[in-house]
């Protein structure tokens, strides 16, 4: 095939794995096809998929997993697609195995097309979640890696399958680890495993990026979930962070919101030897540029010198100006020509009406917006009964919405 990103050959050969330790790279939520604001990221993003592809071939990677969000949205437009096309042909052409599942922003009947064929070339792709106990199965010199892909688990559309009654992520998340601990008991003692899963799991620090999956009221699950397994390669949240040694998040390899400005941008190195035994390396992604999140009067960001090295980053403006002064992105981008958001938060009194109700929203989730809306209409709160009354309005909102999202 030839195309933007040049030529591929296929290969439905993957190399042995002899080495004393499987070596893993672990990465997710790429997003391919999304803007950073109204900045197009698509050359960023084949900047990235460059140096994965190098650091498979010059780190002696053993297998690369992908937790999910590989596209953006459920259509990624054609672009991306080839993005896609010209990553999976070059880590083919390396003969390296490839786990991959799909992610709450893609669509996984799409994204699983063709995936039995693409398993010919190394290419693994978990998108079904019936067959959350049905692991790849790598070998090394100390015997059998089984990797467990875990698609993103809507409750509303996978509660059914996992026969729970109970519909939220813990729920169905812990019947999806029973079928993997299932089938981990009947292979050879010593067999080591890795679970792939997209997750919002308590002790991660969520960023502005990430598509709302509360379902609920609690979109987290504990880390114990995934007790058993050697190493949990999540994906889900943008922040690289580790919730335990045994479950990470790598995080994405790209800012997608200036939430992220202090975050390093990096994939895990992960080694497994034959006992089971981890050490985790960062490897840092490239920077297309810095972030900035400036914040003071229009003519403070404009003459202090202290924000000169700011002037090539991309730069999020808070203006504190009292009175929105004029024509302030001009201004801004004359010194800051790389300003993408510009918002006004006005210094006012404690007292002033706008800083309190700003102040009594801060933090606080649809449900929590609702019952206070609630109490201030009528004077009192809703009582239990209200309460899951509104928050079975929220549950059934989401999940239309996931339906919707998949039958794109």
């Amino acid at each position: 095939m030839t195309g933007r990103y040049g030529s591929n050959r296929s290969c439905c050969q993957t190399r042995p794995l002899v080495s004393g330790i499987m070596r893993l790279l672990h990465t997710s939520d790429w997003h391919l096809g999304r803007a950073f604001h109204r900045v197009n990221m698509l050359d960023a993003q084949n900047e990235f998929i460059r140096q994965l592809v190098a650091t498979v071939r010059e780190r002696g990677v053993d297998a690369v997993v992908v937790s999910g969000d590989v596209y953006d949205r459920a259509v990624p437009p054609l672009a991306a697609v080839e993005l896609f096309d010209y990553t999976l042909h070059s880590l083919a052409e390396l003969g390296v195995p490839t786990v991959m599942i799909s992610g709450n922003h893609d669509s996984a009947r799409r994204l699983g097309v063709g995936a039995g064929l693409m398993e010919r070339a190394g290419i693994h792709l978990c998108t079904d979640a019936s067959a959350a106990g049905m692991p790849v199965i790598l070998t090394d010199a100390h015997g059998d890696v089984a990797f467990y892909g875990l698609p993103y688990l809507e409750p509303a559309l996978v509660k059914d399958e996992f026969g729970v009654e109970k519909t939220g992520h813990e729920a169905v998340l812990a019947a999806a680890m029973r079928r993997v601990r299932s089938d981990l008991a009947t292979r050879a003692p010593g067999t080591r495993s890795v679970v792939l899963a997209h997750a919002f799991v308590t002790g991660g620090e969520a960023s502005d990026s990430e598509r709302d999956i509360t379902v609920g009221g609690v979109a987290a699950v504990p880390a114990g979930v995934f007790d058993g397994v050697d190493y949990a390669a999540l994906g889900h949240l943008h922040g690289c962070q580790t919730i335990t040694d045994r479950v990470r998040y790598s995080g994405s390899p790209l800012p997608y919101s200036f939430s992220e400005a202090g975050h390093r941008k990096t994939m895990w190195l992960v080694d497994l030897d034959g006992d089971g035994a981890l050490t985790a390396e960062r490897v840092d992604c490239p920077v297309p540029r810095a972030l900035a999140r400036l914040r003071g009067t229009l003519e403070e960001l404009l003459a202090d010198p202290g924000l000169a090295r700011h002037e090539e980053s991309w730069v999020e403006a808070t203006l504190t100006d009292a009175v929105r002064p004029s024509d302030p992105m001009a201004r801004l981008a004359e010194r800051f020509p790389h300003t993408l958001s510009l918002v006004f938060a006005p210094e006012r009194a404690p007292d002033d009406p706008e800083v309190s109700y700003a102040r009594r929203l801060a933090g606080r989730s649809d449900q929590e917006i609702a019952e206070d809306f609630v109490a201030h209409v009528r004077g009192a709160g809703p009582d239990e009964r209200e309460q899951g009354v509104l928050r079975d309005a929220f549950d059934a909102v989401r999940a239309d919405e996931a339906v919707r999202e998949v039958a794109r």
